[in-house]
């Protein structure tokens, strides 16, 4: 159940969204290419940042790319 506190956790680091174009699921009511997000927790696959509804969801990893 730690995925209830991610909202109000540090953020690891910031990543930019480079594109929303999904083969199965619709992203890009969530991310905007160019935006940068940052980001709660993280997995092999998949960053669980804060999108565009200002809530937690969890984005694989080859819609963005890390900033310095």
């Amino acid at each position: 159940m730690i995925h209830k506190n991610w909202e109000n956790k540090d953020t690891i680091k910031t990543i930019k969204c480079v594109h929303a174009d999904a083969k199965k699921f619709v992203v890009n009511n969530m991310l905007t290419p160019g935006k940068s997000y940052p980001v709660k927790n993280e997995t092999d696959e998949f960053y669980f940042i804060i999108d565009n509804s200002n809530r937690i969801g969890g984005f694989k990893k080859e819609y963005f790319t890390e900033l310095n």
